[in-house]
Parts: C-alpha cells; sequence; structure tokens
C-alpha cells in the first residue's frame, strides 16, 4: 500500500530504547506520526519518549514474553487504530564451534524468531480492527541480509534470520486476502549496540540513522522487500546464487581465517 505513511499513522515499534529501533523512532515522530515504543529498558524508552511526549507512549516490555505483551495490549488500543507494527527487537549471539553449546541457537531463536511472533497475538488483532475500517495495516518485519550466505559462528543468528523471513513470506501469502501488508526488511551491517560487540571487519557498515531512513523511505514507497546497503546485499545475493560446492568451498575458506585471526589476537 503506496498511502502507508501519507497520513498519520499510528505505528508499534519494538527493539526501541537502542539501535535502530531507536533510530526509527525519531524518524517517525518526525514525520508526525503516533507511536508506541517497547523495550526491555523502561528509563531508556522513557527518555527517547521525553523528547516527543505528544507523540511518543513508551511501553516496557519483553517480547518473547506472553504476560508482558498481554500488559501493553492497552497500551496500543489507546494510542488509536493500529496502523503498522515494526518488529525490530532482536538479538545477536555468536557460537564458537570448539565450545559448541545449543544454548546459543536456542537464544537467537526465542528472541528473534518466537518473540516477534507472539508481537503479533496482540498485533494481528489491532491490525484487523484497522482494515475492518478501512484504514492501512502493514506488519514490518525486521530481518538481515545475513541468511543469504552461510557465514561461520552464525549458526544461531543465521538460521534465526533465516526462519524470520520464511516466516514473514508465509504471513504475505496468508495475509494478502485481508489487505495486510507484509514487509521484509533485510539491512546489512548497521552500527548499534549490538554490532559495537563484534570482533570483526564489518563491510559497507551504516549508521543507524542511515537505516532508519532507508526503513521509513522504503515504506513510504510501498515497498514490501527493503535491503540495503545494496552493494552489500546484491553481493551477498550474487554468493546465493553460486553452486553449492562453491558457497560450501567459500564460507570454510572465510571461518578459517576468521578462526586463525581470533587466534592471532588472543
Amino acid at each position: 500500500m503506496s498511502d502507508r505513511l501519507q497520513d498519520t499513522a499510528n505505528i508499534w515499534i519494538t527493539g526501541a530504547s537502542s539501535g535502530i529501533g531507536e533510530s526509527v523512532t525519531r524518524a517517525l515522530a518526525r514525520g508526525g506520526h503516533r507511536l508506541v515504543i517497547t523495550g526491555r529498558r523502561k528509563e531508556a524508552l522513557e527518555a527517547i519518549a521525553s523528547a516527543s511526549p505528544e507523540r511518543i507512549t513508551p511501553a516496557a516490555a519483553d517480547t518473547t514474553s506472553k504476560y508482558d505483551l498481554q500488559a501493553i495490549a492497552g497500551a496500543l488500543e489507546a494510542n488509536g487504530d493500529l496502523n503498522m507494527v515494526i518488529l525490530n527487537a532482536g538479538t545477536c549471539e555468536y557460537l564458537e564451534i570448539a565450545d559448541y553449546s545449543s544454548d546459543v541457537i536456542e537464544k537467537n531463536i526465542h528472541t528473534n524468531v518466537v518473540g516477534t511472533a507472539r508481537c503479533l497475538d496482540i498485533a494481528l488483532p489491532a491490525l484487523r480492527r484497522s482494515r475492518a475500517k478501512g484504514q492501512p495495516a502493514t506488519v514490518v518485519i525486521v530481518s538481515s541480509s545475513a541468511w543469504w550466505f552461510p557465514f561461520g559462528r552464525a549458526e544461531g543468528y543465521g538460521a534465526s534470520k533465516a526462519a524470520l523471513t520464511y516466516f514473514a513470506h508465509s504471513l504475505r501469502a496468508d495475509l494478502d486476502a485481508e489487505g495486510i501488508d507484509v514487509v521484509v526488511v533485510s539491512p546489512g551491517f548497521v552500527k548499534t549496540p549490538l554490532t559495537d560487540r563484534n570482533d570483526f571487519p564489518m563491510p559497507f557498515l551504516v549508521s543507524a540513522e542511515d537505516a532508519a531512513e532507508r526503513i521509513v523511505s522504503g515504506l513510504a514507497r510501498g515497498h514490501n522487500e527493503i535491503a540495503f546497503p545494496k552493494r552489500f546485499t546484491w553481493m551477498l545475493r550474487a554468493l546465493s546464487a553460486l553452486p553449492r560446492p562453491l558457497i560450501d568451498r567459500m564460507a570454510a575458506s572465510m571461518a578459517r581465517k576468521s578462526h586463525t585471526q581470533q587466534d592471532n589476537n588472543g
């Protein structure tokens, strides 16, 4: 729907206390939209909301908790008919294969996939009410470009984002008849508190503010797939189209170099 952000929209944003979520919040508030913002850190949300209290309502919650989400469902209704939900909350934990632990896989899946799915328990009914009134309704799921290539150490993170993208595309098929759009956002490396922990080079790194502008611009133009930066995402897509044996050799070579660099730095 090209009219997603033409008028003042009521939008719920998760993972809003820092990084991409915070920057998207500030960009949408400048555009005059009314926002409910969610994250685990209540104080951080309140600090963000204080910059535009007439437009931003903080609603702290852990998106993996059904109890927390039901507790803030009323805040979505109080803000008016919900037109868009931007499901951005997520984590990134890397696996050290020498100390393999399925806990790393579980943490990524639980936060990135289960947490996103649980948000729809309260978001979908609200979006359906908006559609019944003829208003636009959009689900935005922030995934990652990482799932296009099997990077070493990313068994948990990459798998969670691949699952999340498949989930979003299936939702798009099921919700099409109801007129509810589903948008998938696939960023490359974005400078956030999460990526600040990375111990490897991050090509084509963009700022959270830049990422937010690209996301908001894509939503305003009615795009259902928003991937950036283009040079990086095109490269990953091209790599993913190569014959599987070649992909496997490249991935293994990159993983060996990564492990060697860690050993030398250690």
